[in-house]
């Protein structure tokens, strides 16, 4: 753990009075209205750089064609523009820098017949939707000092044509000069300091219901834009701020046609929309609207006519409230919307005026067919007229939400041990979970779409697809839990409860039901729940969601349990295989129909790879031990116990130690590995420690015994192949790399540390090798400054074998950093992790803020934007704030706890007899997972 003393790193604070006046600062000093100090900070002004990709050999493209395509990229580059997006999790994302929306993560479909949207997961358009703003119209008493402009600099090619109907006819004239952006996710704040009107301050700030440990509000598609008008003139000014919205979801899908805007006076209309936009009508705020607009000449009215009167009046005519529906939109037609709401700020004094906007579409459709509906469906209905709902609510409940988010906040942002930098990117990398292409469905629609996918699967020419029984009903004896618990720990020990045995717990308590969520490995790499990657991310969602965590590895530990057996080519080798092996974890839940057709990854057999097991038992272990959850413990045990010995065919010589097969089959997919490795070798010597704990706690104290029988064994192996008196070699093998320094040598001893195990090896070991990837993979690149590169040669020199090897992984610096800090080295730690800000975050830097990429090479070209792994900047909280359920856990080494026998020299149940077949009737009880076994 941490100790008291100060961390003695740079602070990198970036204060306010740095980007704003102290007059500005003072004035918006209430209600939240002022951006808080420890917040990311960029000038609306600020150049926004180009991005540079990565550059990889044609040999490194042939190999990773798929799930990515390297030679077939987007035609609009990436650019540094990112901001904080809106709404919560597990929909359709949108986001705004100050300047623009951006529509992300999603696809279009329009069915003209049903006038219907149908949102399809894993797509991504990154286009802006420039008719997507805020603009304002401000008139002085006397008729003199009247402003209007677009709250957004007007950089954009094509705008400002005077002679054009459309949006370049509007009033761009925003330089950004006294414009800043602050973000500290979920929340930004936009600041205009005398812009458009040298005596009006304008503070926007920019909220969204993503509050931890709220199950339901954090599933909602929608966001609040609160305005705070601070009037320093010696006149009173009406102040008129308009919000635009394109019937669109981005990409040109507003030219399909068939659109249709209605406008709504309250949560009780129902207007048949997708979007709703809206605005906080009081008694000092008049709010009109405009029902539709379009963008081009021959429209009534035109996006010039549109700002012409909000220029003259300042409001539409009341009368549009009671326009009813519009007429469907010609396809090449683009409709708008507009709501307009206007205040009298008298001299010197303030007024607010809050905007809420929320999308509804509640079904999720893969492109395999299946279909779910979402989470805030739950609380909605299934209807698209949700949205107007949602609108009223986000603007009812926006206080609240702030005051959660505050309280959830406010330790770590007042915790003077940490520097500046870390607060606020700790925070802004939870972006990920928004923004990273997440699906977060009902379970009861899950339910339904299990008995469509059975009946699916019968048409399939497949003898070895069967379908295990995921509706078995479950009890637990809540009188007696403790009790029940103890007969659980026993029949799950015994791989009992076959055929109509009866259940004692239940898995779909009402109480706990949080629905099953999907979050992308990147929105370049398509394919859900990326396990090896969700190793690094969990931190996160196990800190802030923990019934999502759980949820997720319910998911897996069914999917250890099921095989399908329908031929897959891998690509990197050329040689077929089955889609899914019984026994192994697979590398995600899916690309195109997720929980059905498992691993979406096909460059390598997955099957083969030494990583995923042990991560997955490590896992289980941490979470089991972090929330105390009994019914989680004893679901996910079978899937344990089969993860472990399936991993048995890898120990080729006995010795207790799996070895890896001269190919790169761990999540390192490019960089091959030969015999016993760092990596994948501390992840199995953790694994054995973390499947023994688990087993004393659920009563299965033979398989115990076999865990530290192979640990006692396998350890020494293990030192005896790779220490070589400073670190761990890369491999045991006798190639060019094999002595190299790899960053994530110890990401075994993270978990354990992590979970309240005892070390897996001494200090001077683990301290050793830490400071060796400190002094070598960190500070010999760029002086520390860009975080830790994964491979180094002794020399000095950075190892070039493959594209992995030479690049620098956020989230594995983040998670090396984690474990310098377990292991009381708080200071290297934190100048690791600020080398990954200072490159990705810091005006110094590259520009990947709020689109942190997988990595990036020393000159500076990223690989994969928007990517799941950086998300273990979580971990390095978890190590300065480990929950009570591991701190005050006896301790008492596990292993001591164990006493040997001669049974425990062999499997407690031999392979034939147990295997995974018997584990298989307890999957059952696994909630309403759609996974096929042979059973």
């Amino acid at each position: 753990m941490v100790s008291g003393t100060l961390f003695h790193c740079r602070k990198n604070s970036w204060p306010p009075e740095e980007y704003l006046s102290k007059t500005a600062l003072h004035s918006f000093d209430f209600d939240s209205a002022a951006p808080p100090k420890q917040a990311w900070r960029r000038r609306l002004n600020s150049h926004a750089n180009i991005l540079k990709e990565f550059s990889i050999t044609f040999k490194e493209a042939i190999k990773m064609k798929a799930p990515i395509d390297p030679f077939t990229r987007e035609s609009c580059k990436p650019s540094a523009s990112q901001g904080v997006p809106l709404g919560g999790m597990g929909y359709v994302v949108y986001r705004v820098c100050g300047f623009k929306f951006l529509v992300l993560n999603i696809l279009k479909q329009s069915d003209a017949s049903s006038r219907q949207w149908q949102i399809v997961p894993g797509s991504r358009e990154g286009s802006p939707v420039m008719a997507n703003q805020f603009s304002i119209f401000i008139q002085r008493d006397g008729g003199h000092k009247n402003y209007a402009s677009v709250l957004a600099p007007g950089q954009h090619e094509g705008l400002g044509k005077v002679s054009d109907q459309g949006i370049s006819s509007w009033g761009w004239n925003l330089s950004g000069q006294h414009s800043t952006y602050h973000a500290l996710f979920p929340r930004a704040w936009t600041i205009y300091d005398g812009e458009p009107d040298p005596e009006l301050k304008i503070s926007c700030r920019q909220i969204s219901p993503f509050i931890p440990h709220n199950y339901k509000e954090s599933s909602l598609p929608t966001a609040v834009f609160v305005y705070t008008l601070v009037n320093t003139g010696k006149e009173r000014a009406k102040v008129s701020l308009l919000f635009t919205w394109a019937n669109t979801i981005g990409g040109i899908s507003h030219l399909s046609g068939d659109h249709v805007n209605e406008p709504f006076m309250s949560a009780k209309g129902n207007p048949p929309v997708t979007f709703a936009i809206g605005a906080c009508e009081t008694q000092n705020v008049n709010v009109t609207v405009l029902p539709c607009f379009g963008l081009s000449e021959g429209s009534i009215p035109t996006a010039k006519e549109m700002w012409n009167t909000m220029v003259k009046d300042g409001q539409f005519a009341q009368e549009n409230f009671n326009s009813g529906p519009g007429v469907p939109s010609s396809p090449g037609e683009t409709l708008c919307a507009a709501v307009s709401a206007s205040a009298w700020v008298e001299p010197h004094g303030k007024c607010t005026i809050t905007f809420g906007l929320a999308w509804s579409s509640p079904k999720v459709k893969f492109s395999k067919g299946s279909s779910y509906h979402r989470r805030y469906t739950k609380f909605y209905g299934t209807s698209e007229l949700a949205a107007k709902d949602l609108v009223h609510d986000a603007l009812t409940n926006y206080k609240r939400w702030e005051e959660e988010i505050e309280e959830w906040q406010s330790p770590i942002l007042n915790d003077e041990r940490l520097p500046e930098w870390y607060k606020f990117t700790l925070f802004n990398e939870l972006y990920f979970l928004v923004a990273g292409g997440t699906v977060w469905i009902d379970s009861s629609s899950s339910a339904t779409n299990t008995r469509n996918n059975q009946q699916q699967l019968t048409e399939v020419d497949r003898g070895d697809i069967k379908t295990t029984n995921s509706e078995g009903t479950c009890r637990l004896n809540t009188d007696n839990k403790h009790a029940a618990a103890d007969r659980c720990y026993s029949t799950a020990a015994n791989f009992g409860l076959e055929g109509d045995s009866k259940e004692l717990y239940t898995c779909n308590n009402e109480d706990e039901d949080v629905g099953r969520f999907l979050y992308l490995e990147g929105v370049e790499y398509i394919m859900w729940c990326t396990y090896d990657v969700h190793f690094y991310a969990s931190f996160a969602l196990l800190e802030l969601f923990p019934k999502i965590e759980l949820s997720i590895q319910r998911d897996f530990a069914k999917a250890i349990l099921s095989e399908d057996g329908r031929k897959v080519k891998f690509l990197a080798e050329g040689n077929w295989g089955i889609r899914k092996v019984r026994g192994a974890v697979p590398h995600d839940l899916g690309t195109h129909d997720p929980w059905t057709e498992m691993n979406g990854y096909n460059i390598h057999d997955t099957s083969k790879w030494k990583d995923l097991n042990p991560k997955f038992v490590l896992q289980a272990y941490r979470d089991f031990a972090a929330t105390g959850d009994i019914s989680f413990g004893v679901d996910v045990w079978p899937s344990v116990r089969a993860a472990m010995e399936y991993m048995e065919q890898f120990d080729r010589d006995n010795d207790g130690l799996i070895e890896n097969d001269g190919f790169p089959d761990q999540t390192y997919d490019t960089w091959t590995v030969h015999g016993v490795s760092a990596y994948c070798g501390c992840l199995w010597l953790a694994a054995l420690q973390a499947a023994a704990a688990m087993a004393l706690q659920l009563g299965d104290n033979d398989f115990a015994e076999w865990c530290k029988t192979k640990f006692l064994k396998a350890k020494p192996v293990f030192e005896e192949k790779l220490w070589n008196g400073s670190y761990f070699n890369y491999d045991s093998g006798s190639s060019s790399n094999s002595k190299s320094i790899q960053a994530d040598q110890l990401a075994g001893q993270w978990y354990t540390a992590s979970s309240g195990l005892p070390s897996l090896f001494d200090d001077l070991e683990i301290k050793s090798s830490l400071q060796k990837i400190y002094d070598f993979n960190v500070m010999k690149v760029r002086g520390g400054r860009m975080g830790a590169v994964n491979g180094m040669h002794p020399n000095g020199r950075v190892d070039e074998t493959c594209m992995q090897s030479r690049e620098i992984w956020a989230g594995v610096t983040y998670g090396v950093a984690a474990t310098m800090i377990l292991s009381g080295m708080e200071e290297q730690a934190f100048t690791a992790a600020e080398g990954i800000f200072v490159a990705g975050w810091s005006e110094e830097g590259y520009g990947y803020w709020f689109q942190t990429p997988e990595g990036w090479t020393i000159d500076g070209h990223f690989r994969s934007l928007i990517y799941m792994r950086p998300l273990a900047i979580w971990g390095m909280q978890w190590a300065l704030s480990m929950p009570k359920a591991i701190l005050e856990a006896p301790k008492i080494n596990v292993m001591d706890r164990i006493q040997l026998s001669p049974a425990s020299l062999r499997t407690p149940h031999p392979r034939d007899e147990l295997g995974v077949k018997k584990i298989a009737t307890k999957a059952k009880c696994l909630g309403h997972s759609v996974f096929h076994c042979s059973c």
